[in-house]
């Protein structure tokens, strides 16, 4: 086995580093399970024989950080033999074999369409004693049927599809992701029951443009009935998605949002700009009031629903009345938080070769307006949530100031942070339990709750136990499960009256 060293019989240790958005995060569960599932354990050590680095090519600066952290590996992998160093995702598709020609001591290199590959092509590098390198065109397998190693116990990622066919100016992720490919409805919903059997009370479905999904075996309603679906699975107590296109989203996946008790009032919607001219010179294919009508449909179903949303400052040719527009649409739709990013050249984009290009000291100045705008909106739309009692998850992080303030952290229902105290002889709770409380404090981008005795209750939850079973399998007592769990495709009865193709 790859994680095997042949010589001493020692198990190889390893560590996943990743960069980027959350369908790196999952693909990095994807790693993680392969490499535990050919031999090798993960590093505790600080001093990991293999480290993977998964890539992002979008952030700004991406190909820096990357070959940052690879100079600093460098005399390190030369004073210790056998160590290898793999580099994945985005970044790797794109630059390809420029990698290992700007970093020789890196062993393998491969893509986001064929991460099953990386444990052949270590031990192709490691008998070759040179680099491996393989970068396929088109998906070599669906990642979600690879075994995985999730990060947490209460929670998990579900992929429903990869790629997009959408040819936004500004994104190069279609190029490196491929076309959209949709994966059958059987199968998703397959995996989801695994996580929930597994303990996982809250799945996140993720796409590039999740409400598109559906478009390759011909079923525009696919992705609404696959929330209904999803609804029916007992213990699965949270649903939530991301990220859905304003041009592809319909009113049935409204209704399924609000008709499915288990689908968290909670919508991540981007804008990118309010301006109608640079909506137009991006090739997004909706316009302002489209959006604005989007939301005001949502909240008209689901009142409480937290929205957030993405949003590009400085595009080319961007105007300071077309900035003023963005403002306006961000003040109209009280977005609970936004993501807010600098335009910035992505080579191989047709945004990057546009005239135009905004000035970096203009770019600061409109972000620094919309930050403060959104930050504000932020605060006042979080202080609305004071009095408010609220069902929260408690996860296994705690905030920067935990050691002082002594308090747990959890996110509500609209996925809200939640930092909170438990009453002085009350029940702690496990991460994966469910408390309700009472919110006392709001800042722009957390709550604080200081219950008293009375707005203090708490709920030991499936996730709870299998947080238990983790932290015993952890320091070896009990009975240890297998170290990954493949969630490609369980065997489970068909159920046709959802409505949905079958699985195939």
């Amino acid at each position: 086995m790859p994680g095997i060293n042949a010589e001493t019989g020692d198990r190889r240790t390893y560590e996943v580093r990743t960069f980027g958005c959350q369908m790196n995060v999952h693909d990095s569960e994807r790693i993680s399970g392969l490499l535990e599932a050919a031999g090798y354990v993960p590093d505790e050590a600080g001093a990991p024989d293999l480290v993977v680095f998964n890539t992002c090519a979008v952030r700004e600066n991406a190909d820096n950080k990357l070959y940052g952290h690879l100079g600093q590996l460098a005399p390190v992998k030369r004073a210790r033999e056998g160590m290898q160093i793999a580099v994945g995702g985005c970044l790797a598709q794109k630059d390809q074999n420029t990698i290992v020609e700007k970093a020789p001591w890196v062993d393998v290199v491969f893509g986001t369409h064929n991460i099953g590959s990386l444990p052949t092509l270590l031990e192709r590098s490691r008998h070759n004693e040179r680099a491996a390198t393989e970068l396929l065109e088109s998906l070599e397998v669906f990642p979600s049927t690879l075994p995985t190693k999730r990060d947490s116990v209460y929670s998990g990622w579900v992929s429903i599809s990869v790629g997009c066919n959408n040819t936004c100016t500004f994104c190069i992720v279609p190029s490196l992701r491929g076309k959209e490919r949709d994966r059958r409805p059987g199968d998703i919903l397959a995996e989801v029951r695994a996580l929930v059997e597994d303990g996982a009370i809250e799945v996140t479905l993720l796409g590039q443009n999740v409400n598109s999904y559906g478009v390759e075996f011909g079923d525009r309603r696919a992705f609404s009935k696959l929330l209904r679906a999803c609804g029916e699975i007992e213990g699965l107590e949270r649903i939530r998605f991301t990220s859905p296109h304003p041009a592809a989203f319909t009113d049935d996946v409204i209704d399924a949002m609000a008709e499915t008790p288990n689908v968290m009032p909670v919508l991540h919607m981007p804008l990118q700009s309010g301006s109608d001219r640079v909506l137009k010179a991006m090739r997004r294919s909706y316009r302002s009031k489209r959006f604005l009508g989007i939301l005001e449909r949502v909240r008209e179903q689901i009142p409480h629903a937290a929205i957030t949303t993405d949003i590009i400052v400085g595009f080319p040719g961007e105007t300071e009345e077309d900035f003023q527009a963005t403002l306006d649409v961000v003040e109209q739709a009280r977005f609970s938080s936004a993501f807010t990013f600098q335009y910035s050249i992505r080579p191989g984009t047709p945004a990057g070769e546009m005239e135009d290009q905004i000035p970096k000291a203009v770019v600061q100045e409109r972000y620094e307006r919309l930050v403060a705008l959104q930050d504000r909106i932020s605060a006042e739309e979080n202080a609305a949530q004071l009095g408010r009692m609220v069902e929260v998850m408690v996860t296994a992080d705690s905030g920067r100031k935990a050691e002082k303030t002594h308090r747990r952290s959890g996110r509500t229902r609209d996925q809200r942070l939640v930092h909170f105290s438990v009453p002085e002889g009350a029940e702690q709770p496990r991460p994966g339990d469910l408390v309700t409380l009472r919110i006392t404090e709001a800042a722009p981008f957390h709550l604080i709750a200081d219950p008293a005795d009375g707005d203090y209750s708490i709920r030991r939850s499936r996730a709870g136990d299998a947080w238990d079973r983790s932290q015993l399998e952890s320091c070896g007592a009990g009975e240890a499960k297998p170290g990954t769990t493949s969630l490609g495709m369980p065997s489970i009865p068909r159920r046709p009256s959802l409505g949905l193709p079958a699985a195939g």
